[in-house]
């Protein structure tokens, strides 16, 4: 079976997903979608002929906690109780309800941004470490953040290609043999 449910939902918008199960005809059959994360979600699909659909209005979805869940999509017809298929997806927070001054990006794009600034911002400061009575202060090797800098580079750039859906292992090398 392939994936029915998207990778990510969105907190205050409507869900309308049809799924058909022809081996699971809605008039027979319920569907229910189970999440749990950072909040215990179950939803019922509605029969609309024999398909199934997943629908949660913006009011409902707006109380659902962003995170990321395990789900489940379980058929039963009263008797039997089916899994059909499992995964993970992630909730994201509804903009419109966030605070100004919240910063979206991800882990990696947070800690590249924090280490280019220290570098920024060493560029006016010769001394790594200095003391003061009894008090010591080092700064971090320019060296290290610079191998910091690299990886968390990388780092991003490896997202941003899954993200465009290209390969993680490297660029192609077309070879002919003659």
């Amino acid at each position: 079976m392939t994936r029915t449910l998207p990778k990510q939902i969105t907190a205050g918008e409507t869900l309308a997903w049809p799924i058909t199960l022809t081996a699971y005809p809605a008039g027979d059959w319920t569907l229910t979608l189970i999440l749990r994360g950072a909040g215990a979600i179950d939803l019922t699909a509605e029969a609309d002929g024999a398909s199934h659909l997943l629908r949660a209005d913006a009011a409902q979805t707006t109380a659902w906690v962003p995170g990321r869940y395990w789900y489940v999509l379980r058929v039963s017809d009263g008797t039997d109780v089916l899994g059909l298929e499992e995964g993970t997806l992630e909730i994201r927070a509804d903009l419109a309800s966030l605070e100004a001054g919240h910063d979206g990006r991800d882990h990696v794009a947070r800690v590249l941004a924090a280490i280019e600034a220290v570098i920024e911002n060493r560029a006016t400061i010769d001394q790594e470490r200095y003391r003061i009575n009894n008090r010591e202060l080092q700064r971090t090797p320019l060296g290290e953040l610079l191998k910091l800098r690299d990886r968390y580079t990388r780092e991003a750039q490896r997202k941003a290609m899954a993200a465009r859906g290209q390969s993680l292992l490297g660029r192609k090398i077309h070879t002919r043999f003659v």
